[in-house]
Formats: structure tokens, sequence, C-alpha cells
């Protein structure tokens, strides 16, 4: 196994422009340019392959662009973190068109699941740098074509899941959290629960117990461990299966 260590390069580009004599009148006089390659940031020292890097190597690697700025430093490369967020932000706009899709494509399916993490943001106005803010994420979209999607907001009010979910009318899986309440009921949705979270519970319980005998029965806990093990057997086989 080899591998190619990354490099940076500069590309530049030359429009040709040409200045055109006219048909009938021969002082007349007409300048026209060659047409330059497509860029979601014109005027950007930046080519659509590095910002292309930069976004996978953040959202996808976790990479955060300090680590970055000093990455692409060692490959020859002087980008400050700061233009690599302006990037980021700026092609964020550019992307709405398709973030909007992905949205649509969403709810166009049968089930959504929905949750919303826990984040520390330090800057948001109105708000202190120690308070939660909330990163709210979906997963759903037709049989075999799901899409994810992510949706920051410093609130975690309905009006949230209300604005993401709506015209939604299919199952709603989520953790029981009572802001979706309003959705279901609004857009007349079917809520589900989630196992996993069901087993917290159970698990909890049974870690709580005395411990057993070797001839005592089993308890509530344990029955209930076991028979939510069935389902998740079903999963495992799957897994295998598509392996």
């Amino acid at each position: 196994m080899d591998i190619i260590p990354a490099k940076v390069q500069i590309l530049e580009y030359f429009q040709e422009k040409a200045v055109f004599a006219g048909t009938n009148d021969t002082d007349s006089r007409s300048m026209k340019a060659a047409v330059m390659p497509k860029h979601p940031l014109p005027k950007s020292m930046g080519s659509i392959h590095l910002m292309a890097h930069i976004i996978i190597s953040k959202y996808a690697d976790g990479l955060p662009l300090y680590r970055m700025e000093g990455i692409l430093s060692r490959y020859g490369g002087d980008i400050t973190r700061a233009t690599m967020a302006n990037w980021a932000i700026k092609l964020a706009h550019q992307f709405q068109p398709l973030i909007n899709l992905m949205r649509e494509h969403q709810l166009s399916g049968d089930i959504i699941q929905m949750d919303e993490t826990v984040l520390k943001v330090l800057k948001e106005p109105g708000l202190s740098a120690h308070s939660n803010k909330y990163m709210w994420v979906s997963r759903g979209g037709p049989p075999g074509q799901p899409s994810v999607l992510f949706e920051y907001d410093p609130s975690r009010k309905k009006e949230v899941p209300l604005r993401l979910l709506d015209g939604f009318s299919g199952y709603l899986q989520t953790d029981g959290y009572a802001g979706y309440n309003a959705v279901c009921a609004q857009n007349n949705a079917t809520s589900v629960g989630c196992w996993d979270h069901t087993r917290r519970k159970f698990k909890d319980s049974q870690t709580a117990q005395p411990k057993k005998k070797s001839n005592q029965k089993p308890t509530k806990a344990d029955v209930a461990l076991a028979h939510i093990n069935k389902l998740y057997l079903i999963e495992r086989e799957i897994k295998r299966s598509q392996c």
C-alpha cells in the first residue's frame, strides 16, 4: 500500500479579449471576451476543488479549520482559517437550492427520524456562550434514497420542527420530546418511539435491582430486555446480510 501526499498548486486563467470592427459602420467597434469557467464564489482565490476539499474535511471528516490551516501550510498553501470560514458561509447560500430539494425529497417519504443535539456556540446574538443551542438532524425520504439534513437553530421550541416538517404526514420517529407533538397534531402525522430510549429505562431498572440468586425468577426488566433483544437480533441479521 502506498499513498501520494497532497500538494498545493496555482492555477492561472487567461481570458482572451478581442475587438471587432462593425460590418456597416467602420468606425464602430465591439469587444468580446472568452467565457471564463463558472465558479460559485467569483473572484475567490480558491478553486472549486479546494473549496470542496475544505467542506469535506470539515463536515465529513470533522477537521477543525485551524487544523486545515496548518495542513495546507505544510503543503505549501497559506490560507487563513478566517478565509476558509467565509467560504463555508458563502457556499451555504449557494447550496440552499440543493438543500431545499433534499428537504422536499425527505418530506416525500413515509417516515422521518429526527433528533435535536445540543451545541455550544460562542457568539449567538442575545444568548450567552454557556446556553444550549441545537442542531436539528433529520433522516428520511423514499425507500433506499434517504437524505440526512442538519439545521442549526438556537431554539428548541416546537416552531422549529413545525417549520422543518411542514407538510409531512407520515411516521415521525423521535425520542419522545414533547416539542414534536405539535407536528403530529397539525400535520396528522403518526408519532413513533425509539426502542433504544425505551430500553434504557429497563436497563436502568435491571442495574438497580439486587444481585439475583441462581434460582430466582427473571424480573419484569429482564423479560422486557429479552423481548427487545429479539428486535435487535433482527437488525444484526440484516446488517450481516448486507455485508
